[in-house]
């Protein structure tokens, strides 16, 4: 029985997420690919198969890969809604299709989206991005079904409005910092630690794929 550690790879390396996913995972003994988006551009096919082809084992990619540009709809380029559609969604696919050429041979793997409260509730000027988020759950449940039957899992974690580089600038604003704060039950955010070790936790559950996981206490209305 082989005793080598499990692989992880993560995109975005360089965001505060992932990298507390990095540390999570290698202090659990994994051995962590995290790409940045300067060697990892998940939009471009080319780029994405460099990355992946020297793996001779994938146990776990998380695409934590992802950008805004928020704008009234009205305002909003069409650049602007294409590029968070390539990041966010296209990105998703290249890399989950490159992880499952991998993860077939072996029959076993696990793909974890990084998904966002944006797609079960879409705000105000973030048509682009609650667009890609929400495709993103499609995406994943489809993979479920698909590949299940190969012993593969998918699973879409929402981690919540984290203090990151890409939101802090909203939280610096303390009117807005108030609101936000206002739209969780428990007045408070979630962490990128406690997202971390519940998607390495998450990871340790065999039997669960196809599910979206909500980590913070933001409410929804039931549809």
């Amino acid at each position: 029985m082989s005793t080598a550690p499990p692989v992880a790879l993560i995109t975005g390396g360089a965001g505060d997420l992932a990298m507390a996913l990095k540390t999570e995972l290698e202090r659990q003994g994994w051995q962590v690919h995290a790409p940045d988006r300067l060697e990892l551009d998940v939009t471009d096919k080319a780029s994405v198969e460099r990355a992946f082809a020297p793996l001779p084992q994938l146990d776990l990619l998380i695409y934590a890969a992802g950008i805004t540009r928020d704008a009234l709809m009205l305002k909003m380029s069409e650049e602007d809604f294409s590029q968070v559609l390539e990041v966010n969604l296209k990105g998703a696919f290249l890399c989950s299709q490159a992880a499952l050429k991998i993860m077939l041979r072996q029959r076993r793997g696990h793909l974890v989206h990084i998904g966002s409260f944006s797609a079960l509730d879409g705000p105000a000027g973030q048509a682009n991005y609650a667009a890609a988020k929400a495709g993103l759950i499609g995406l994943t449940q489809s993979l479920a079904a698909e590949y299940g039957p190969r012993g593969i899992r998918a699973n879409c974690v929402l981690p919540g409005f984290l203090d990151t580089k890409m939101t802090r600038h909203l939280l610096q604003d303390e009117a807005h910092a108030r609101h936000i704060l206002a739209t969780h039950t428990l007045g408070r955010l979630n962490t990128v630690q406690d997202a971390a070790r519940f998607i390495a936790f998450l990871d340790s559950l065999p039997h669960v794929s196809g599910q979206v996981f909500q980590l913070d206490s933001r409410l929804h209305a039931w549809t």
